[in-house]
């Protein structure tokens, strides 16, 4: 038994002799209490009869009633505190989320992202759009359009990562599963793309651009493993190395691209496409580059280049059927790399 226990026994015992000794305890009842401070001593291994033993326990000069006492008073005066409290209007919760300030200067960095983007300065953009997000963290639109930025500037990686935190701040926002799925595609996870462009469709099923994406993401997983081995063959100096002594492809693209390209076409930020280089892979797959570089009026015009005579107009260009389809196919490659809707 521990001491704490031994002094409560001890208390007990002076309890009931104090109750005896100034009559609480009646004439009738003295005997019996006596043999229960006994019987308790005994039951304890308290000597209440040790005088030693009794000093040593004791908590005089405190008493047993005293201390119940004591107890009871603090009991109460908490239970009056409690009371007190509950009754008291609770305190205003800490606001919680950006403030009307702040959402309007985050609105402000996210117009002027935009025009970087229009006028493709993109890593501006993305400082706009990254100060957006911190002024309003739980804004898709701002994580939708730097994805966007991204993509354009060649980081498709980030641009995934963006995608995806717009999706988890807001499942129903569709223009975030355009922004995943094209950054899929252009990484060439043709499984991811088409399987994120198909979510989008679940929320909007007539949304065109969605539609679009799926279709040439799918098309792309049947015709991946002909691309890849065509792609080989490219590098160990196929159609792209040139064809009948005509221009290689890299050096048509090199005059195009110190030349502005016909009609003021930007040959140089098309070429850092990747929708349009892998439209150009295909072409090299299906032989369709090969017949491009042997193409008289292709041969006409890199020679004209070449002897400093500048590039031919689109008229000119536009009358061989060959060249047309190709411009053709490059325009619309154009509005492919856009990763579909722009910015919000």
């Amino acid at each position: 038994m521990s001491e704490t226990q031994k002094r409560l026994v001890v208390s007990i015992l002076e309890f009931l002799e104090a109750s005896i000794a100034d009559g609480t305890v009646g004439a009738d009842d003295k005997d019996g209490i006596e043999v229960a401070i006994q019987c308790i001593g005994e039951a304890f291994g308290v000597d209440a009869s040790d005088e030693a033993t009794r000093q040593r326990l004791s908590v005089k000069p405190a008493t047993l009633p005293s201390i119940f006492d004591v107890y009871m008073k603090t009991k109460e005066r908490m239970k009056g505190s409690q009371s007190t409290s509950s009754s008291a209007p609770a305190p205003q919760a800490e606001r919680s989320g950006p403030s009307a300030e702040d959402k309007a200067a985050a609105e402000k960095h996210k117009m002027s992202g935009n025009a970087k983007m229009s006028g493709k300065d993109y890593e501006s953009a993305i400082a706009e759009y990254s100060h957006a997000i911190a002024l309003d963290p739980g804004n898709p639109v701002y994580y939708s359009n730097r994805a966007a930025a991204y993509s354009s500037s060649g980081k498709h990686d980030l641009a995934v990562a963006d995608a995806e935190k717009a999706i988890e701040v807001d499942p129903t926002f569709v223009k975030a599963y355009h922004r995943l799925g094209h950054a899929h595609y252009c990484l060439e996870d043709y499984e991811s793309a088409a399987s994120a462009f198909q979510k989008g469709l679940d929320l909007e099923p007539n949304n065109a651009s969605l539609k679009n994406g799926k279709e040439n993401a799918l098309s792309r997983i049947t015709s991946k493993p002909a691309s890849s081995t065509s792609a080989g063959t490219s590098s160990r100096g196929g159609p792209s190395a040139g064809g009948a002594g005509g221009p290689g492809f890299d050096e048509v693209l090199r005059s195009l691209n110190e030349t502005g390209g016909p009609g003021g076409m930007d040959f140089a930020s098309m070429m850092q496409n990747p929708a349009i280089m892998n439209m150009a892979q295909q072409m090299m797959a299906n032989g369709g580059l090969e017949n491009l570089m042997r193409n008289p009026a292709l041969n006409t015009m890199m020679n004209r280049l070449q002897s400093g005579g500048g590039m031919p107009s689109m008229q000119e260009l536009m009358s061989d059927p060959t060249l047309r389809q190709m411009a053709e196919s490059f325009g619309a490659g154009r509005g492919a790399g856009r990763g579909g809707p722009g910015p919000q």
